[in-house]
């Protein structure tokens, strides 16, 4: 797409149009997002080389159906945001609200099950401060931290994810978002695809380790 877009109003008026723009200026902000998750994955790697048999035995007491359900769940809201995608460009605006709304769906389906992992892990008494963790060695308290540190940041990016989501379908039934303009559902795709992959590399480091 061009770089300069003008679109016509009601007004004859122009309004400028940055579609490239705005695609760069969403990859410079995954790539923060980025550097963000880095270096808690290097601060992750560095601890587990210290305490390998700690961090073995802490997953030990990850429960990797709810690991694996999550990863279902956010994979396949990766696709239906880009059938959403697809379905806008070829002038489907039925479909692009149905895929985006099953996406917000999905993204409250792995909040939901967050939460009972989380209460579970509470309720044993695996949470930062508890008398349980603090009567354990420091590589299992470091595991539980990180894992609430890391999961929990993944957390709020699904949410804000989803309120940005919300916005898409509001843009959709308001016809902002159309088959020739489309790059701010494209730019809320690659967003949540970033979510998606985070959890990627979050679920074999808390899960598969055992």
């Amino acid at each position: 797409m061009e770089l300069n877009n003008p679109v016509s109003t009601n007004n004859n008026q122009h309004v400028h149009r940055d579609d490239v723009g705005a695609r760069i200026g969403m990859w410079l902000f995954l790539f923060t997002e980025l550097l963000l998750f880095g270096g808690m994955f290097l601060v992750y790697a560095v601890y587990r080389m210290k305490y390998p048999d700690q961090f073995h035995l802490s997953a030990m007491e990850m429960n990797t159906t709810i690991g694996t359900l999550n990863t279902i769940i956010l994979l396949t809201s990766s696709l239906t945001m880009v059938l959403s995608i697809a379905a806008i460009q070829k002038k489907n605006k039925f479909l692009s609200v149905v895929f985006v709304s099953t996406t917000l769906i999905l993204g409250f389906m792995f909040l939901i099950d967050k939460y009972f992992e989380w209460s579970h892990e509470i309720h044993n008494g695996n949470y930062p401060g508890s008398e349980v963790l603090l009567n354990k060695k420091n590589g299992e308290i470091l595991f539980f931290g990180l894992y609430y540190a890391m999961t929990g940041l993944h957390g709020l990016h699904v949410i804000i994810g989803m309120i940005v989501l919300s916005f898409m379908l509001v843009f959709l039934l308001r016809d902002k978002i159309t088959f020739d303009n489309y790059v701010k559902l494209e730019n809320a795709g690659l967003y949540w695809h970033l979510v998606d992959i985070i959890w990627i590399f979050l679920f074999p480091l808390f899960y598969l380790i055992q």
